[in-house]
């Protein structure tokens, strides 16, 4: 009975051990502008509407970063960073305007060379055709919600349907269809939501609306004790959202109404025009009763912003809802087709959104809302079950993680670091303690001014270069919303003069020289520009 037992563990052990010596397969599920903080999981304001039931069982199975950082808040330029392993300045995608080079060293290439089949659907939004990919289907640039087309090896094609179930369905397809079983994958799947005019599936066109959406605490944040950037820009729900462009109320495909602001984003008009007569039917059924309650209410002053939010929160949940359940089909599919126990599943976007914090909706800013992303995995035999990590992690990271779980060579120019130790529930003494931000894209969308700056465990400073030489410092210990400007304050000279030290550290460890090729006079004539008075309409 004894030989029994010791012949039956060493045949488990064997089993074991060659499951686990296998080469894993990666799924790395990316979305838009998905803050953390719309995500259960992460505790934030708006847990309450169980938001992503799907993405919290994830966590919940594997292992879920509290300090998950960007390096330049903004959709090409992260992208540009999680492929590349560095910073803008250094893989050359600076802003939204430039367009990536794919001849460049990126991790799917190096993947490739290691074995692995490599796929991409979704939105790429790095112009040109992907590189290291042995499928793939994009969008052109934004992509549009309904009935988009894609860019594929053989030419564009127009999908009728909606674009983040299109996007799962090509994902499901290549899992059970078009992958070589003999080979280990990666496996990209990019979804445009909750991207801006936040446009939902039809069979999430009524969700929530039988509830008031939480606001967030600083939704009526008049920045008075931020440096000028704060109250000079262009992404407030009160000033520039837009009734009919943004919300929705009372468009149509006819719809020739001019917009509230002059860099006005037109996606949701365009999209209406490609929807189908019955999409468009089941569109105005679920928003024209909405649209004549508006009206009859004649809201004016805070109950105007409210309201704003209402329809503006409601859509960009509704839009992530199809996202969650894309990732439940997804998870599903692995199960089914048995290679979950394998396969490391990964839920990330490219940066965090205001949804309604401090007023405004957009990202760009070094502010936590959009600073911050979210990043869960399992990694089934590796990461322990319901585990949360308060390492500070960055999108530069990403590229050496998905080497290093490859087992593939890491390119000693990537700027980042390898994920896997933290992982495996190590706590290397030499982490970082600090992260670096760059943000470039100015003047264009929204006029927030190029800045830089340091964030460390408790402190966070901001230089706006490009706006005077404006500094912003923030003690986020007490401060975690940014709310309290310390800069130039009593008492706080050390630890300002500390931090500017530690930039310029951080400056000269990435080699980032973008700042001294900018051209002064330049920023002079920018800063001209006639900026509208900060909030004026707010006192009913």
């Amino acid at each position: 009975m004894h030989r029994i037992y010791l012949l039956l563990s060493s045949f488990l052990f064997a089993t074991l051990s060659s499951l686990t010596a296998q080469t894993p397969n990666i799924l790395f599920i990316f979305t838009d502008d998905h803050a953390p903080h719309a995500i259960g999981a992460y505790n934030g304001f708006l847990k309450s509407v169980n938001p992503t039931p799907n993405i919290d069982q994830l966590a919940a199975e594997g292992m879920l970063f509290e300090k998950s950082f960007c390096t330049n808040s903004i959709c090409g330029p992260s992208r540009a960073v999680i492929m590349s392993g560095k910073h803008s300045h250094k893989n050359g995608f600076m802003n939204n305007g430039n367009a990536f080079d794919w001849d460049q060293q990126i991790f799917p290439k190096i993947l490739q060379k290691k074995g692995y089949q490599t796929a991409l659907y979704g939105k790429s939004h790095l112009k040109g055709k992907p590189q290291g990919f042995d499928d793939w289907k994009v969008l052109p640039g934004q992509g549009d919600y309904y009935n988009p087309f894609l860019i594929t090896p053989e030419g564009r094609v127009q999908v009728q349907g909606y674009c983040t179930d299109i996007v799962t369905d090509a994902a499901v397809n290549w899992l059970t269809s078009d992958r070589d079983p003999e080979k280990p994958f990666m496996l990209m799947v990019q979804h445009k939501a909750p991207h801006r005019c936040w446009m939902p599936a039809m069979r999430h066109l009524h969700l929530y609306d039988d509830i008031t959406i939480p606001e967030p605490s600083t939704l009526f944040d008049d920045w008075k004790d931020n440096a000028p950037p704060a109250r000079h820009q262009e992404l407030e729900i009160d000033r520039h959202m837009d009734l009919n462009y943004d919300l929705f109320v009372d468009l149509t495909p006819e719809f020739n109404q001019q917009p509230s602001q002059k860099r006005q984003d037109r996606s949701a008009w365009n999209n209406m025009k490609r929807m189908s007569a019955g999409q468009l039917k089941a569109w105005r059924a679920a928003y024209g009763p909405k649209d004549e309650a508006f009206h009859q209410a004649k809201l004016t002053g805070k109950d105007l912003v409210r309201w704003k939010y209402q329809r503006y929160a409601k859509n960009y949940l509704r839009c992530i809802k199809g996202v969650d359940e894309g990732i439940g089909r997804l998870r599903g599919t692995l199960t089914e087709l048995g290679l979950d126990e394998n396969t490391i599943v990964i839920y990330s976007s490219d940066q965090g959104f205001y949804i309604g914090d401090h007023g405004w909706y957009d990202k760009r800013w070094m502010y936590e809302e959009s600073l911050k992303m979210p990043f869960v995995i399992k990694w089934p035999g590796t990461t322990i079950p319901g585990s949360r990590s308060t390492h500070m992690i960055q999108n530069l990271d990403y590229a050496q993680t998905f080497l290093d779980m490859a087992n593939a060579p890491i390119p000693k120019d990537m700027q980042g670091r390898s994920l896997v130790p933290l992982l495996k529930g190590r706590n290397p003494d030499d982490w970082r303690t600090s992260i670096y931000y760059h943000y470039y894209e100015y003047p264009s969308v929204h006029m927030i001014p190029r800045h830089n700056g340091i964030r460390t465990a408790r402190y966070k400073l901001m230089n706006f270069y490009r706006f005077g030489d404006e500094w912003e410092l923030y003690d986020l210990e007490n401060d975690p919303e940014d709310l309290s400007n310390l800069y130039g304050k009593p008492g706080y000279d050390a630890i300002t003069t500390d931090l500017k030290k530690q930039l310029q550290g951080l400056v000269e460890k990435y080699e980032d020289d973008s700042i001294q090729d900018e051209k002064p006079e330049q920023w002079k004539k920018d800063m001209r520009t006639p900026w509208a008075s900060a909030r004026t309409n707010l006192n009913s």
